[in-house]
């Protein structure tokens, strides 16, 4: 169960906090994305997958076209994110993870910084890049099987334990479907706080999502300088 394992049990980048954060990040790129740059979703491709067939039995083969490039964007994401967090182990200075949240925070400010008369494909694109490998890197939360970047998993995850809490009568699954419930929360708030920022700010509204990533790259930081400057070689669960 979350929150009831010895701390040295899990990397820095496993715990429960980091991915209960970059849960909110993820809603909050939803809300962004949607709210300001074309009324589209770029944190998963379910959606590309549906409209770019959509588009292939309609003819539509423009469409068709254009959809490959968001595809094939989360699919380098993945790529990427894969590659290095295999290679960058060796150079033994900071994990793979916390490079993750650099660029993250390097894709942020200059999202601000491309003005709402441009194509929206700009920004979709490159937020479908680091929402993959985010999906990709951030993979288990104390041990639970996570994904900070959309919720389908999550609802699942609640019906299930619910499910065996009434049948087994037993706390720990209502326990752990509460777990789900909060993450699902956050993600919600942080497409709320998006959709205000972004009304209010429009696409500068994007720069708050700093804020969450400089606060996990802070505690990543002091993890790889400090407190597990002698594990930058120990993979996280899930990978």
């Amino acid at each position: 169960m979350p929150f009831s394992k010895k701390t040295s049990e899990f990397l820095e980048c496993e715990r429960w906090w980091i991915l209960a954060t970059m849960m909110y990040v993820g809603g909050f790129f939803g809300g962004f994305t949607f709210s300001v740059r074309g009324g589209v979703f770029c944190n998963a491709q379910t959606a590309n997958f549906v409209l770019l067939a959509m588009a292939l039995g309609n003819g539509d083969w423009a469409q068709a076209r254009y959809l490959v490039i968001p595809i094939t964007a989360y699919f380098l994401g993945a790529v990427v994110s894969e590659a290095l967090g295999s290679s960058i182990k060796q150079y033994k200075f900071i994990r793979w993870d916390t490079l993750l949240i650099v660029i993250e925070i390097l894709v942020v400010v200059i999202l601000g910084f491309i003005p709402d008369s441009a194509p929206f494909q700009i920004s979709q694109v490159a937020v479908n890049f680091i929402c993959s490998m985010q999906y990709n890197t951030f993979r288990q939360a104390d041990g639970i099987p996570m994904a900070t970047t959309f919720c389908t998993n999550h609802l699942r995850q609640v019906g299930v334990f619910f499910t065996k809490g009434v049948r087994h009568s037993e706390r720990a699954h209502f326990m752990r479907s509460l777990f789900h419930v909060g993450m699902l929360t956050l993600f919600v708030a942080g497409g709320v706080t998006s959709t205000m920022l972004c009304n209010r700010f429009s696409g500068r509204g994007v720069w708050f999502a700093v804020i969450p990533l400089g606060i996990v790259l802070f505690d990543l930081l002091y993890a790889d300088f400090h407190k597990e400057k002698g594990e930058l070689d120990r993979i996280p669960r899930g990978h």
